[in-house]
């Protein structure tokens, strides 16, 4: 005996299949909408971070971050850059991935960071240079040291200058100013604390990062 579907039924089925056609439709265009949004966010704020940036002697900085005034894209801006970060007259942070030339830092060259007689970064507190791998360790060494600065017994040269060395190899005669690198590219981090006038407005440049040949 054959049966037939009712009307009923059949407008049931149809009205199925039509909620699945738009979802269809309706789903994959939410996701290319989604991605679409997290990609145009992620330009904003590479953007955001590149403006409110300067650049000199390969060291980046910025005087913009910590602010309670900050719109939201500039606090997205400081979040991706320097996380945490304090108000300029509390602490000022340059960071470099390249050396004075624009080539990248990497432990498989030698580095000297001088600072001219009186040219330590101006401050009321300390500053101190790191040195960082992806995504942000230090960077483990024989010597068990991450970091120096004014704290650091740094030796200064005759005229009253200063040298770190930043290498992979411990150089002769000059271990006190030793950074020592690891084997790959790395981040350098000069942070200052109760900076000098001279740094908050912008008067005063680190010196570049060169390579040692």
């Amino acid at each position: 005996m054959n049966q037939t579907s009712s009307p009923s039924a059949l407008s049931r089925v149809w009205a199925v299949i039509r909620k699945l056609t738009v979802v269809a439709f309706v789903v994959p265009g939410a996701l290319v909408g989604a991605v679409l949004a997290f990609v145009t966010a992620l330009l904003l704020i590479t953007a955001q971070v590149n403006a409110m940036e300067t650049t000199v002697n390969g060291w980046s900085v910025t005087m913009t971050c910590g602010k309670a005034s900050n719109d939201i894209l500039v606090r997205a801006g400081c979040a991706q850059a320097l996380p945490m970060v304090n108000l300029p007259q509390e602490a000022v942070y340059w960071t470099a991935t390249v050396d004075g030339a624009g080539q990248a830092l990497t432990g498989a060259h030698d580095y000297v960071l001088h600072f001219p007689p009186g040219g330590l970064p101006p401050n009321n507190a300390f500053w101190s240079l790191t040195m960082t791998i992806a995504p942000g360790y230090l960077v483990a060494n024989p010597i068990d040291r991450y970091s120096l600065g004014d704290r650091s017994g740094l030796v200064p040269n005759a005229d009253g200058s200063i040298d770190i060395y930043i290498q992979q190899a411990a150089p002769a005669g000059h271990e006190a100013n030793w950074l020592p690198s690891p084997s790959g590219n790395f981040k350098l981090w000069l942070r200052v604390y109760q900076p000098g006038s001279a740094i908050l407005t912008g008067a005063y440049h680190v010196p570049p990062v060169v390579e040692v040949h």
